[in-house]
Order: structure tokens, then C-alpha cells, then sequence
């Protein structure tokens, strides 16, 4: 039997999530919301933790480095702003936090890469997700779409401008 709180999260838990691992280096496709525009980030890094696997509040930390600072970010895998998570590498190691990689940089970084089925491992597929992405992509075609056709009517209207002063110079 299920409790209250078991029903409620089961209820916002995605049907499938991709098995990350520490140590994969992978790129997360986020949903960022800037004022009324919403857009794709990518965040491309290694995996140095994952904690509450079978949980829906399951969550990965990625760490990159960017403009020569170390950048951490946490995401919720089951959170509806995590469009997708690929995974691209996957290395060797043999703890679940891999907290020694902050201190770290060049050669010393470097982690044994094994050979695995990218296909298998990033094959999972929401749907609600890849709905999501498509109503975004629609948006900004509509966006782009209303945006050429206000230029074009301005255009017209300029046009109608230099017509009109054409025509007025030639009288005089």
C-alpha cells in the first residue's frame, strides 16, 4: 500500500531517466526563462556526484570548467525544467563522489575512459520533453515569422514614403 506522499511523487516523476553514473561527462539540456522568452542551455561537464538514484528528487552534480574557474551546477533529474540529459563519456572510477577532481586541473584531471552503447544508455525517450522542445522551436519560428512580416510591412510603407515623395518632386 501506498502512502499520501509516495502517490504525489510518483505523480511528478518522469516515466524514464537516463542511468548517469559519477564520472560520465555528460551534457544536460536546460530550460532557462529570461523575463517572457524561454531557451535551451546546454551544460556540458563531468559528473562528480549523483545522489537518491531511485528517488524523484534524484539529483547530479556537473562540474566544468569555465573561463578558468571551476563551475558546479545541481540539477533535478525528474525537474521539468531538465529537458535532457546525454551522456558522452564514460570513465573509470570507484567512488560515487568525486570531490578530489575540485583540486585537480590538466593531466592530473584526466579520467580512464570506457567503452559503452551510447545509443542504449541516451535511447531513453520522454515524451513530454521532446513536446516541450517542439512547442519551443514553434515559438520561435512563429516569432521570427511575425517579425519578417512587420519588417516587410515596414518596408512597404518606405516604399510608399519614396513613391510618394518621387511623385511630389516631379510636380515641382
Amino acid at each position: 500500500m501506498q502512502s499520501v506522499i509516495q502517490k504525489i511523487e510518483a505523480k511528478f516523476r518522469k516515466a524514464a531517466v537516463v542511468d548517469v553514473r559519477s564520472g560520465d561527462t555528460v551534457k544536460v539540456h536546460q530550460k532557462i526563462r529570461e523575463g517572457s522568452k524561454e531557451r535551451v542551455q546546454i551544460f556540458q561537464g563531468l559528473v562528480i556526484r549523483c545522489d537518491r538514484k531511485d528517488s524523484h528528487t534524484s539529483r547530479i552534480t556537473v562540474r566544468r570548467i569555465a573561463s578558468g574557474v571551476g563551475v558546479e551546477k545541481s540539477f533535478l533529474l525528474h525537474s521539468p525544467l531538465v529537458l535532457k540529459v546525454e551522456v558522452t563519456k564514460r570513465s573509470k572510477v570507484r567512488r560515487n563522489y568525486l570531490t578530489y577532481m575540485r583540486t585537480r586541473t590538466g593531466k592530473s584531471a584526466r579520467l580512464t575512459g570506457v567503452d559503452f552503447d551510447k545509443q542504449a544508455v541516451n535511447s531513453v525517450e520522454d515524451k513530454a520533453a521532446e513536446e516541450e522542445e517542439a512547442k519551443l522551436a514553434e515559438e520561435k519560428a512563429k516569432l521570427a515569422e511575425a517579425e519578417a512580416e512587420k519588417k516587410a510591412e515596414e518596408e512597404a510603407a518606405n516604399e510608399a514614403k519614396v513613391q510618394a515623395a518621387l511623385a511630389q518632386h516631379k510636380e515641382v
